[in-house]
């Protein structure tokens, strides 16, 4: 498995790069549309949906949402990134809420009452904005990085994607070797206090070192560092989140599209809840 893994993993992170550096906001757009759509199929499963049509016509209304945002951001000058700012932020209510869930372990485990209806709405809260962000971050700066003639907004979400990487290698292997305290061991039995901290000095490092590589000053930085932070641990609900819905229909994987790795939801589902908080850290900041 974990062979399996890794050369999936040498396949996916140098396409996903690729991705983010060369391709236009647009093409980038539509790109990451497909990849969280798969993943709300997958959410879609996670609440005992198992009807292909009924999945089907909520990825649709969700994909319409999509549709809509970009339509209505049209104007003479070429468009408007209000909207996605706004849902942005609605994104990041959204995971401050859900980090409360958390707190109610079996809040929503009853599918055949209110639970499912909690659930959908979570799944569009948490795929919509994560995309305006993704999105946000991508266009916000046209002028080049040090990184060729890439533009910076690439780089920025290079930079927001790497910190969450980082982090999560950092909280692996940190909590194996140091993890004694249970971060929350009902949810996630593996994870530990000492590696969610190993998890956050390695990403915020990252986050400081690559960052000057989109153009960051060097009084910037610390704002930076503040800003990944934050990030990290919106991504670590990101990830409990996807676990709780996990534990409560007693599976392992959101799905096996991914050898090695599950499905796409087990890849996004951190950085659901950080792309969010990241671009609207990089707008407060302006960095």
């Amino acid at each position: 498995m974990t062979k399996t893994r890794t050369l999936a993993a040498l396949v996916m992170a140098p396409l996903a790069i690729a991705a983010v550096l060369l391709l236009p906001t647009p093409w980038m757009a539509a790109l990451s549309a497909a990849a969280f759509l798969i993943a709300l199929w997958e959410w879609l499963r996670l609440t005992d949906i198992e009807d292909a049509i009924a999945r089907g016509v909520l990825m649709v209304v969700n994909l319409m949402l999509m549709v809509a945002l970009v339509w209505a951001s049209r104007s003479e000058n070429g468009g408007s990134l209000v909207l996605f700012q706004i849902m942005t932020m609605i994104g990041v209510v959204w995971w401050c809420l859900a980090g409360l869930w958390l707190r109610h372990y079996d809040f929503g485990a009853d599918h055949k009452t209110h639970g499912r209806v909690f659930k959908l709405a979570a799944a569009t809260l948490s795929i919509v904005p994560a995309w305006c962000a993704l999105a946000l971050i991508h266009a916000g700066d046209p002028e080049p990085s040090l990184i060729g003639s890439v533009p910076q907004g690439h780089v920025w979400l290079l930079v927001a994607l790497m910190t969450v990487w980082a982090a999560d290698s950092g909280a692996y292997f940190a909590g194996r070797r140091f993890g004694r305290t249970k971060l929350s061991p009902r949810i996630s039995p593996n994870k530990t206090v000492e590696g969610l901290i190993g998890g956050a000095v390695a990403g915020m490092v990252v986050a400081v070192a690559a960052a000057p590589l989109a153009g960051a000053s060097p009084r910037q930085l610390p704002a930076i560092a503040v800003v990944a932070l934050w990030t990290i641990l919106f991504s670590v609900i990101g990830d409990l989140f996807e676990s709780l819905l996990k534990r409560h229909v007693g599976v392992k994987d959101s799905s096996n599209l991914i050898p090695g790795h599950g499905g796409v939801l087990d890849r996004v589902d951190s950085v659901l809840a950080a792309l969010p908080v990241f671009a609207l850290g990089k707008l407060l900041f302006d960095f």
